[in-house]
């Protein structure tokens, strides 16, 4: 079975004041803003890194689903781990297998060309698990989240090259990576004391509670060229930096020369 990351979400109180410092920061474009994204009460905005996207959303009603995250967890965080996968069938495999695993899905569509299927973040425990395929099948082309195509002359990689990791909390980490791994249908590894879920083209990790904010997405590993060029501008934005890593959004943003695998 194949499974890439795709997209990495996040939730914030508003959505401007994080876009602007991820792109100037980071060096990525925005791509593409979702109008469909309304009929939940938000709105978005996707940058593109590499291949691969960074959301970021923003409550624009009351009573939404991102808002009571919001709440939940005392601030902007970490929202949803979005992964394409690579057939139909594998793609019913990990519906079933999350059927099996007792967890909700939280909303679902199929239109034939694409599906879409997110499960529930409570089941989850830290964030909403997103999978989808569409009849592209290509891991590095077409993305329906982002306007299918197109959002390639938005490109630019002389500071940020991809997104790599995840990083995902718990008071448990070692049983909610059993449960990601069973639902995925990966293996979990045990590397440098945490569980990890490898999939094609990153990583996802689970590591104990360290924050006082509950489960969640906590990190996010990035590729980068120069990780000095980027803590720099994070220091003049004022965020939060501690060795190779900054705060943007209530996520720790870790940089990396190499790739993990």
């Amino acid at each position: 079975m194949g499974i890439q990351l795709r997209q990495v979400c996040l939730v914030a109180e508003k959505l401007e004041p994080v876009v602007q410092e991820l792109t100037q920061i980071l060096g990525v474009n925005s791509c593409f803003i979702d109008p469909g994204v309304a009929q939940f009460g938000l709105e978005n905005n996707l940058m593109v890194v590499g291949k691969n996207f960074l959301e970021v959303v923003a409550p624009i009603k009351k009573e939404t689903a991102a808002g009571r995250f919001l709440e939940k967890r005392r601030g902007d965080g970490g929202y949803m781990v979005i992964v394409q996968i690579d057939s139909e069938d594998a793609f019913n495999q990990i519906k079933q297998n999350a059927r099996e695993e007792g967890v909700r899905v939280a909303w679902e569509i199929d239109i034939g060309r694409w599906k879409n299927c997110q499960f529930h973040p409570k089941d989850m425990e830290a964030a909403f698990l997103e999978i989808e395929i569409d009849e592209f099948n290509d891991f590095e082309g077409y993305w329906h989240p982002a306007g299918g195509s197109g959002w390639e002359g938005s490109v630019k990689q002389d500071s940020t090259l991809d997104i790599i990791g995840v990083e995902l909390q718990s008071e448990f980490p070692s049983k909610m990576a059993t449960r990601w791994g069973r639902i995925l249908g990966e293996s979990t590894h045990s590397v440098k004391g945490d569980k990890e879920i490898h999939l094609n083209n990153s990583v996802l990790r689970f590591v104990q509670l360290s924050d006082g904010r509950g489960a969640g997405l906590s990190a996010v590993d990035l590729l980068v060229f120069e990780p000095g060029e980027i803590l720099k501008k994070a220091l003049e934005k004022g965020c939060f930096v501690e060795g190779n890593a900054f705060s943007i959004g209530g996520v720790l943003w870790k940089l990396h020369t190499e790739r993990f695998f």
